[in-house]
């Protein structure tokens, strides 16, 4: 199944590095929905996160948790869960109110700066907004769904793939200027060996792989896609 809803045990950690780390809750579902945290002076900054026994001591070994963000329309995920827990607002980027209308958790707004991180919006679909963070002082880059290292992103030999249904337009201006060290994604495993080259082979033959890509798994993303946006709803 792409998304597994069933209570999870237990907490799969992949993405560790000395700015934060991630973590998997259903590591054998095929969408791999990926959370991480992000270490700032000090702080965590939480984004995207789904919860699992075990994760609070994941993030104690790292600081305290001073913000949980969402940075995709399609991510509330466990967001309120987390920020009542640790008694934090959810910070949201702008055009985000049917996010926090389904979060029983106060909100703010989400300030570039937060996290150490810059923020750029994008609007895939009409009802998918997404925020790409970008690190700068540690080349740290996140894309909730616009990249990805698993099926439905990826194709051939691609070690980082541009969502399915982006790959028609790539996503290039979202992304221009960044050289990052290391691309985290909402979907999979981070991409920490020459990232850079990555990310540009990745926006480069989006379009040129679209046919393949599509051929290998279209059915599932159209089902994936129409699951993401009905648990968003």
């Amino acid at each position: 199944m792409a998304f597994d809803r069933s209570p999870p045990s237990d907490v799969t950690v992949v993405d560790r590095f000395d700015g934060g780390v991630g973590w998997r809750v259903h590591p054998e579902e095929r969408a791999a929905r990926t959370s991480h945290a992000f270490v700032a002076d000090e702080e965590v900054w939480v984004v995207d996160p789904l919860d699992a026994p075990g994760v609070d001591d994941l993030l104690t070994e790292y600081g305290e948790v001073a913000g949980v963000a969402v940075l995709s329309t399609l991510h509330t995920r466990d967001a309120a869960a987390f920020a009542r827990r640790h008694d934090v607002p959810v910070s949201l980027p702008p055009n985000s109110e049917r996010v926090a209308e389904r979060l029983d958790a106060p909100t703010r707004r989400l300030r570039n700066g937060d996290g150490g991180f810059t923020y750029r919006q994008t609007t895939p679909l009409p009802s998918w907004r997404e925020t790409v963070a970008y690190r700068a002082s540690d080349g740290t880059l996140y894309a909730a769904d616009s990249l990805g290292t698993v099926a439905g992103w990826v194709t051939g030999e691609e070690r980082l793939g541009v969502y399915l249904f982006c790959r028609p337009v790539p996503p290039r201006r979202l992304f221009a200027g960044y050289a990052p060290d290391r691309v985290l994604v909402g979907h999979g495993d981070g991409v920490f060996d020459e990232a850079s080259v990555a990310l540009d082979d990745a926006l480069a033959g989006a379009r040129r792989r679209f046919p393949r890509a599509l051929a290998e798994d279209g059915g599932a993303q159209l089902r994936a896609l129409a699951d993401a946006l009905s648990a968003s709803a």
